[in-house]
């Protein structure tokens, strides 16, 4: 009885070894540094291995968008300087969604550059509490981090403007209720190429789809996202974390041939496509639970 006790007990702590491990595993590439690169013409990648940020640079002063993680704010800097330009010279800071690793960082940014910080009014509040007051899935580790003022509420398709240089803000609810999906037009070798850097079409472990009492409208939000994310224009494909588009492959490939790797319209409608599927299945399954 007690070594069946012991070896339970074992077995037990092995499963949480094998858990934190995994966690370790899935979020080390988080903070792992990655080698800055132009994307194409005037728009750079300067994140992680996986969490992704993007410089737009222009004649007066940058944009960023996303902050990531609190420990990440040293990474993106250093990613910035190694391309030469100045940190100090960000004027705008944007983000994918308030998740700690898209916004943890933001506080210490905007006191770093004295950039003004621009969120969709949907996701707005919960940056400015630091968080979701009632999470909708549980005190999850993403959902807090440390507030920042909100200097601009974006609404949907309003337009980021700063040297020349145009973003829009394309609400793509669903993952939280302000998820903006930003696309812009790149000049590259007298071309004009349409960016689509997705927020986040993805459904995470835990989410209520049926139900939700703190976000009614969270199922009918995913619709609307993938609907938008489908008619969108797109040359460029690119996301909130660089798995999303195969960055690490795509950045092996830059000038072994006259194709810029990151051109990849295909690759970007079978990963919505992939999104959608996986959102349509979860949401059916919680249905025929209820």
């Amino acid at each position: 009885m007690t070594n069946h006790f012991h070896s339970h007990i074992l077995c037990s702590i092995l499963l949480l070894l094998g858990c934190n491990l995994v966690s370790a595993q899935d979020t080390s590439s988080w903070t792992e540094p990655f080698p800055p690169h132009r994307i194409a013409g005037n728009l750079y990648y300067v994140g992680s291995r996986d969490l992704a940020s993007y410089l737009i640079t222009t004649p007066q002063g940058h944009v960023l968008i996303n902050s990531s993680l609190e420990e990440s704010v040293p990474l993106i800097r250093a990613s910035v300087e190694k391309l030469g330009f100045k940190f100090a010279d960000i004027r705008i800071l944007l983000i994918s969604h308030a998740h700690s690793d898209h916004c943890a960082g933001s506080a210490e940014i905007v006191k770093q550059t004295g950039a003004k910080y621009w969120v969709m009014e949907q996701d707005a509040d919960a940056v400015e509490n630091g968080g979701a007051k009632k999470p909708r899935i549980g005190k999850g580790d993403y959902t807090q981090f440390p507030p920042a003022k909100v200097d601009r509420r974006l609404k949907d398709g309003e337009e980021v403007k700063l040297g020349g240089s145009v973003l829009v803000a394309r609400l793509t609810a669903g993952h939280t209720p302000g998820c903006t999906t930003w696309t812009m037009k790149v000049e590259e070798q007298g071309k004009t190429l349409d960016a689509v850097i997705i927020g986040s079409p993805n459904v995470n472990p835990g989410y209520v789809l049926v139900g939700n009492r703190n976000y009614p409208g969270i199922a009918t939000d995913y619709e609307k996202t993938f609907k938008v994310l489908k008619a969108l224009p797109v040359d460029l494909f690119l996301g909130a974390h660089g798995g999303y588009y195969g960055m690490e492959a795509k950045h092996a490939q830059i000038g072994k041939s006259a194709v810029n790797p990151f051109i990849d319209p295909q690759g970007y409608h079978a990963y919505v496509d992939d999104r959608e599927g996986a959102f349509r299945k979860e949401w059916e399954k919680q249905k025929k639970a209820k």
